[in-house]
């Protein structure tokens, strides 16, 4: 298919077809479009490929498939397994997640060009349509991409978006590969791109009330109620397809927990539920109350004393080293810590405690820049200036 044939939808025929081009090529582009709104979980609504295809008129063959029709995707399933062939996403992500739980498939040897993008000279966040305006010079609309995705048939604009949404990311990739060879980045992208294999949306019932607002704040006794109140919820939306919110408010769920009502009559003093919660789903939320005041208590996470005043320079010399680190090697700050796991760090060295486990003392990143905080924060360097430039130095 060249840059001047309307894009149509492929069947099952095309899938192995697309899958075979990708095996003797070792790489695959890949995107997809899905819709969120009103669901318990994303719907995955297209998936585009892009192929390397010596028979096609610009030597790239791109296809377009629908998850809602009857095709077979497993020949392009068993080539996202595949860790020899590399799969090209940009912002992978929900793209991961979404085609591991919809057609059961692993994701290996993934390229996320937003990734790759912060080890090259970009923003560690930059678009897709940013990044192919600074690296390849191209320009890509974005008339489609807040459309509705479900609905079928698809127009002409929405199939032309899709398409254009892979076609130039082969070629992105190239530039970002080059790129990060010449800097000696390509293996740190690389490193960083494999914990996307392992993305999902699942969700565990169990442990989903630690992400209530105010939850920390509960009794032991009410966090009891309101996990048994939040895995119900969860198991609720999951079987009607259907928002967490639209089955119990986050404030509500937290309301409930703290109050306990015994009846459902009591629930009408708790404020978010109008009527369609009371007469749908009052008994079950008693039910889940009376689970909860049955079960184990859970205490509250006992936690040391966190950061205390004479850390604020620490934390702030530790980042202005990482951020001198990075912009010597060309990489976005981002990449390399967040502030809670700077404090963490800092924390633990005034503590004389072992290394927390966060990502700034792991991989790539102690090899840039981590190993260098320790030995500073336990004394053994010394951030000096020389040239105007951050150094730090052994103290011997």
């Amino acid at each position: 298919m060249n840059a001047s044939t309307a894009p149509t939808l492929a069947g099952s025929d095309e899938i192995a077809h697309v899958a075979a081009l990708a095996r003797a090529a070792g790489r695959l582009g890949i995107d997809t479009e899905f819709m969120s709104e009103g669901r318990y979980r994303a719907l995955l609504c297209l998936v585009q490929v892009a192929v390397p295809d010596a028979q096609a008129p610009d030597g790239l063959r791109t296809a377009l498939f629908d998850p809602l029709a009857a095709i077979e995707p497993a020949p392009l399933a068993a080539v996202l397994a595949d860790p020899q062939i590399e799969i090209v996403l940009h912002a992978a992500r929900q793209d991961v997640a979404l085609l591991r739980r919809v057609w059961g498939t692993d994701v290996r040897n993934v390229f996320d060009t937003q990734v790759a993008a912060g080890f090259a000279g970009f923003g560690a966040q930059t678009g897709y349509g940013n990044l192919l305006g600074g690296a390849l010079g191209q320009r890509v609309g974005k008339t489609a991409s807040y459309t509705r995705w479900d609905a079928r048939p698809l127009t002409e604009e929405q199939l032309a978006y899709a398409r254009e949404d892979v076609l130039h990311l082969l070629a992105l990739s190239d530039v970002l590969h080059e790129r990060l060879a010449a800097s000696g980045r390509l293996a740190w992208a690389l490193e960083e791109c494999r914990r996307l294999e392992d993305a999902t949306d699942e969700r565990d019932p169990e442990t989903a009330y630690e992400r209530l607002p105010r939850a920390s704040s509960l009794d032991p006794r009410s966090r009891a109620v309101a996990r048994e109140l939040a895995a119900w919820r969860e198991r609720t939306a999951s079987a009607e397809d259907k928002p967490v919110g639209t089955i119990l408010p986050d404030a509500a769920l937290v309301e409930i927990a703290k109050r306990r009502p015994e009846r459902t009559s009591d629930l009408e003093q708790i404020r978010g539920l109008h009527g369609g919660h009371l007469k749908r789903r009052g008994l079950e939320i008693v039910a889940a109350v009376e689970r909860g005041e049955a079960a184990e208590p859970i205490a509250r996470e006992r936690r040391g004393p966190g950061s205390e005043p004479g850390d604020a320079p620490l934390i702030a010399l530790v980042e202005a080293v990482i951020r001198a680190r990075a912009l010597e090697a060309g990489l976005a700050y981002e990449l390399i810590a967040s502030r809670a796991e700077l404090e963490q760090i800092v924390i633990a060295a005034r503590r004389d405690e072992p290394e927390p486990d966060v990502r700034a003392l792991r991989g790539w990143r102690r090899e840039l820049v981590g190993a260098d905080l320790a030995e500073l924060l336990a004394g053994q360097r010394a951030v000096t200036i020389a040239a105007g430039r951050i150094d730090v130095t052994p103290t011997d």
